[in-house]
């Protein structure tokens, strides 16, 4: 993948005509499936060319999450991180998702369902698959904005050969972000290279009075970032890297890309983290995330957002039940009963409570692994993107588990870079680079030295 200069068009010295973008757009688009809605000015844009995850509020853009429950909702106005790009970049549309973010590979949606750009009879990864397709398949700048409950940036960008970074939950706001889980949920930018990421996530960060849950700290310059990779301790968790599901191809390219940087001067050494291994952080995020899933959702009944009916002839628990049974999917089904089950009385003390009690184990666990680490790398898929078929034949759990190598450090909010560094039949391999709270720079600096002097993977033709 070539390298863009994101930054030259932030900074206006070179400007994206609107009829250009709108030809390529057409051709990508009309492969991958990748774009909801699309809007693109005539002449030349202001700035960047931004697209945006379904679920982030964008004024004028529908907002549907993927849900069909949704359909027809306009938010009229922008999310703090929208708005915090629209003097430096245009917004030229939305990207399709799973349903609410319930997913990991993109086909739980109520619309069209994105294809990879490497090759369309596979996944481009969930929930951001959108996102990630049509940036890695773009030769014009752009960055998209996607958004990460369990890794769903880091996801669909390994699939896709994309960078994405996931930042510290916390850095970036989520006010206008429609909720999948709210201790869980981070908007962050999928772009051609780490520095076209690095150079948009220091727009959209900082501060919010309209979201409490937004850090008061300094946003540092994170497109200069860099690290002296002679300097740089890195850590492999064994829990990851000799994880049984994960494709021993895959685990070989990641190796080769560890081994990489450490011809270049950094150090590593294998660890092992057991609280972070898939009996404890993946039943946790699970629990965690549809317990507060099922709560987010009890607000879409057909009375205030998107799908309604005329109420005159029913009652309301047959109207609710009504709506919610047309416009949920059943992903969406199925994790509100999950998360039902797991609150109410009786059973909340046994999964709920204890769901949490063991997230605190697994942030212990990785500031252990801070303690002796700069960063912590591992796979960040198990395994190539799949075919669509495969996809199919597999079981709800068989999917969730797919996640393990995601959901631990999405559950500690932990910031987290993937990058492409390799291709296994063709299909691009990610990198998964993890930090301690709120150290961006430091796995912004150690990709961008990756990218510089290792260099990057083959772009797809489509």
């Amino acid at each position: 993948m070539a390298r863009t200069e994101v930054q030259d068009v932030l900074q206006g010295e070179r400007t994206i005509d609107g009829s250009t973008l709108q030809d390529e757009l057409e051709t990508v688009d009309t492969t991958l499936d990748a774009f909801r809605t699309v809007d693109i000015p005539d002449g030349d844009l202001n700035g960047l060319p931004v697209s945006a995850k379904e679920n982030i509020c964008v004024d004028g853009f529908p907002a549907t999450a993927g849900s069909k429950i949704l359909d027809g909702y306009d938010p009229g106005f922008d999310a703090t991180a929208v708005k915090r790009l629209r003097d430096k970049a245009t917004m030229i549309g939305k990207t399709n998702q799973d349903e609410f973010g319930f997913g990991t590979f993109s086909t739980y949606s109520a619309y069209e369902i994105p294809k990879n750009p490497y090759d369309t009879d596979r996944s481009a990864g969930g929930s951001s698959g959108g996102a990630a397709a049509i940036t890695a398949a773009l030769d014009t700048p752009h960055v998209a904005l996607g958004e990460s409950t369990g890794g769903s940036i880091s996801c669909p960008s390994a699939f896709c050969g994309a960078v994405g970074l996931t930042p510290t939950y916390g850095r970036v706001s989520r006010y206008g972000l429609i909720d999948y889980a709210n201790s869980l949920d981070k908007i962050g930018p999928i772009a051609q290279s780490v520095h076209d990421a690095a150079s948009v996530l220091e727009l959209i960060a900082g501060k919010d009075e309209r979201d409490f849950t937004t850090a008061d700290r300094t946003v540092p310059p994170f497109s200069e970032a860099t690290v002296d990779l002679d300097e740089i301790h890195i850590g492999v968790p064994e829990e990851y890297i000799d994880f049984e599901g994960v494709d021993d191809r895959v685990r070989d390219k990641v190796w080769s890309a560890i081994k990489a940087l450490e011809d270049r001067g950094a150090t590593y050494e294998k660890v092992s983290l057991p609280k972070i291994a898939k009996d404890y952080a993946l039943p946790s995020y699970y629990i965690t995330a549809v317990s507060e899933a099922s709560t987010n959702l009890a607000r879409y009944a057909g009375m205030r957002y998107g799908l309604e009916e005329d109420p005159s002839h029913q009652g309301f628990d047959e109207y609710f039940s009504d709506i919610r049974t047309e416009g949920f999917g059943m992903e969406a089904k199925r994790r509100i009963l999950l998360g039902h089950f797991a609150r109410q009385a009786g059973y909340r003390e046994a999964y709920y409570i204890q769901a949490l009690k063991v997230r605190q184990l697994v942030i212990d666990e990785f500031k252990r692994g801070f303690k002796n680490f700069d960063v912590l790398a591992a796979p960040t898929m198990p395994i190539p993107a799949p075919r669509f078929d495969a996809v199919e034949d597999l079981a709800p759990t068989e999917i969730y588990a797919m996640d393990t190598l995601t959901v631990g450090p999405n559950l500690a909010g932990m910031p987290q870079l993937s990058l492409p560094v390799d291709t296994v039949e063709d299909m691009p391999i990610g990198l998964h680079l993890l930090a301690d709270h709120f150290d961006e720079e430091t796995l912004i600096g150690v990709g961008k030295a990756y990218e510089d002097q290792i260099g990057f993977i083959e772009s797809p033709s489509l």
